[in-house]
């Protein structure tokens, strides 16, 4: 594509107005983007503009969306390489557009040469400045939580990037309707003590405290993804947590074995068919203590455990856990809020909420929010 010879290479460490989303290692050359829902924004006066990613994989591409005054225009693949992406072109050079450019997938665990970085951006125009939002909202969870199953016809089941969204999301779109800028921790597969397969280690609280820890390699360690995470840089006024639903399907899965040490774990039900009350109650201490590692770094902020968009067959535990916590501390800034359940015809790709059940989700949760955030 031929560019605009009146186009001006900017380094992002040049670009004073330019606000960055999500959690980051702090450096700007490169910016690496590890987080769904995580990018940059700028407000911008010209007609074109391009940035300079640098992208790499071996079985998970990332992929992108723009958006321009709130409104989806784009969502592409990245390949891998480093090169420039036109981000949009003619535009009218007189009129302030708001951009974002949000990265699409979550952090991949499973793909330690999964990164996404921005360079650089060219630009015929003028740069201006972004305002912060009033409120902050930090979001906690699995797949749900990284929009998995948001994009693509019902019958799709591969479990492949082009799949997720971090804009069809109840995050997104919850903080849209509050004004509010936002960050999303998730991972799909993973609950508050196990994952859906019942491995210990795959639990989103034992690495919270990091920039973004779930990820593995030498090459994440060199971007910063294991440094601990700056929380003075950026405090929530609210922390959603959307976690259990794993943690209920370990229950029904086989048991996990570590295949080096012989390690195994699993989450047992009854000859009844009822939970197991001591792995019931794993569950629960799970939940505790993360509310009190939560707390730990979020000193003022209402946390509001959220569940239900699949069901809610561990909700009396969730229920009977925060209430514990709340007796034995007194931190009465904790509640839960039941989401509604995915149906016929709100379900998405991968037997996951589809859009419309994440729209239904913001609508509600985001009412929720509201009467928290006016007190």
């Amino acid at each position: 594509m031929k560019e605009n010879e009146s186009l001006k290479l900017y380094m992002l460490s040049d670009i004073k107005n330019l606000k960055v989303h999500g959690r980051v290692a702090g450096s700007l050359s490169p910016l690496t983007l590890f987080w769904t829902g995580s990018g940059i924004e700028l407000n911008v006066k010209g007609s074109e503009l391009w940035i300079e990613v640098e992208v790499d994989y071996d079985m998970y591409e990332p992929w992108i969306s723009v958006l321009v005054d709130s409104a989806l225009v784009s969502r592409q693949i990245l390949i891998a390489g480093r090169y420039w992406v036109c981000i949009f072109r003619n535009m009218d050079e007189n009129d302030v557009k708001n951009l974002r450019i949000v990265r699409e997938v979550q952090a991949m665990n499973g793909d330690p040469d999964c990164s996404l970085k921005i360079h650089a951006i060219k630009f015929n125009g003028e740069f201006l400045p972004v305002s912060e939002k009033p409120y902050r909202i930090e979001f906690i969870g699995d797949s749900i939580t990284s929009g998995e199953g948001t994009v693509g016809a019902k019958k799709e089941q591969e479990w492949i990037p082009m799949w997720f969204s971090a804009i069809n999301n109840y995050t997104y779109m919850t903080a849209e309707a509050l004004n509010a800028d936002y960050r999303v921790i998730s991972q799909s597969g993973w609950g508050v003590l196990t994952s859906w397969d019942n491995n210990p280690h795959y639990n989103i609280p034992e690495y919270y405290d990091k920039v973004c820890g779930l990820l593995t390699g030498e090459k994440n360690k060199a971007l910063g993804a294991f440094e601990q995470n700056d929380f003075s840089a950026w405090q929530p006024d609210v922390v959603v947590v959307n976690l259990g639903t794993n943690d209920a399907e370990a229950f029904n899965s086989p048991e996990w074995k570590d295949e080096v040490t012989g390690e195994t774990h699993k989450q047992r039900l009854s000859e009844d068919g009822t939970y197991n009350d001591k792995d019931l109650k794993a569950f629960e201490d799970a939940i505790k203590a993360f509310l009190i590692k939560l707390r730990e770094y979020n000193k003022k902020a209402h946390i509001v455990w959220v569940y239900g968009m699949l069901g809610i067959p561990v909700m009396p535990s969730i229920y009977r856990a925060i209430d514990n916590f709340i007796n034995e501390t007194g931190d009465n800034k904790i509640t839960v809020f039941q989401l509604p359940n995915t149906t016929e015809e709100t379900v998405g790709s991968r037997c996951h909420p589809g859009v419309l059940a994440h729209r239904k989700a913001a609508e509600e949760l985001s009412e929720y929010l509201r009467e928290i955030l006016a007190k």
